[in-house]
């Protein structure tokens, strides 16, 4: 059996091998000044939702950048809608806060309310998701990481794990897919189609795809209906862990072991996709590491000052997934 310090090991390197109400809730929470002698910095935190760990170490991670910063943060919950989030914005703006930043719960369908920023003069900073907009210059950066390049990631994996278990044979993949129009859910279905295209196209095949809205009960529903319509599936690619993980109840209720039976790979890296890997029910895991806070608000402190900042600020790699794993790691001894 694997030691404990040689589970930990094993568990953070298969991470790391892959790249490691109507409207809004609004929570005021406020700080300090940021220094002796200048005005505080008020920031307008538009944030798509809490519809999973990863969200919540996120908006965590904002909420306590803040307070260190000394910045006083405008932080509003739209519950994964869109109306919400532009109904938040429009609050900042009247509001007249320093910065705009927000996390968008799909790509389109931004232009007129950043364009009343604009008119504003109030910068807008996206965080984690990316907008397509008629006109760049609507908002100043990106800072969030390249979802694309972690679908790529997830297929390059799921090579090894089938190595691993001795797979042979056809591989019929259902896909969970995030919230429909979302840049993650986009991005991590295309990076992973183009290394299936051009590494497996004979053997590899995404049988049934669906979104899961990036939810447990999402992925528990939909992979319920994936084994019924279709039985035969062995590999189940999850754009993030809280739909693997419902995902694997409904595996288990359908009498199959996940892991094994069907193998797994998710996107995040958060503690409870680590207990579900230390199980073996998930086979591996891409990291995405939601830590963004201490990045956006040196964004937010350059952009206040006028200065000039990257188009695309990606995240920083951190030790996010070891330390998911170690709080994660089972007490009993092997």
């Amino acid at each position: 059996m694997l030691s404990r310090r040689n589970f930990l090991t094993a568990a953070v390197g298969v991470a790391a091998a892959t790249g490691l109400a109507a409207c809004a809730k609004e929570d005021g929470n406020s700080s300090g000044s940021a220094g002796s002698g200048s005005k505080a910095i008020t920031l307008g935190f538009s944030q798509v939702g809490s519809e999973s760990g990863w969200r919540t170490a996120n908006s965590d991670s904002v909420k306590s950048a803040a307070k260190e910063a000394g910045y006083t943060l405008k932080f509003s919950d739209a519950q994964q809608k869109q109306e919400n989030q532009i109904s938040a914005i429009r609050n900042y703006i009247a509001q007249k806060v320093d910065v705009i930043a927000f996390s968008p719960v799909v790509v389109t369908g931004w232009d007129a309310v950043l364009k009343e920023a604009k008119a504003a003069k109030i910068p807008v900073v996206l965080t984690d998701r990316s907008v397509e907009t008629s006109d760049d210059s609507l908002y100043v950066t990106l800072v969030g990481s390249d979802f694309t390049d972690e679908g790529r990631r997830a297929a390059k994996i799921l090579e090894k794990v089938l190595e691993k278990a001795g797979h042979k044979g056809a591989v019929k993949i259902a896909q969970l897919e995030g919230t429909t129009g979302a840049a993650p859910a986009i991005e991590r279905a295309k990076g992973f189609k183009e290394v299936m295209d051009a590494d497996h196209a004979d053997d590899w095949k995404v049988v049934v795809s669906q979104t899961g809205d990036f939810t447990r009960a999402g992925g528990k529903q939909v992979m319920a209906a994936f084994l019924q319509s279709n039985p035969d599936i062995n590999v189940l690619f999850a754009h993030n862990d809280d739909m693997a993980i419902g995902a694997i109840q409904s595996i288990e209720a359908a009498g199959k072991k996940p892991g094994k039976d069907i193998l797994i790979v998710s996107i995040d890296g958060v503690k409870d996709g680590f207990v579900a890997m230390s199980e073996g029910k998930i086979n591996a895991i891409v990291e995405c590491n939601p830590l963004l806070g201490p990045q956006l608000m040196e964004v937010v402190k350059k952009v206040k000052d006028g200065e000039t900042v990257e188009r695309w600020i990606k995240t920083k790699e951190s030790d996010f997934m070891q330390d998911q794993a170690k709080d994660a790691l089972p007490t009993r001894k092997y």
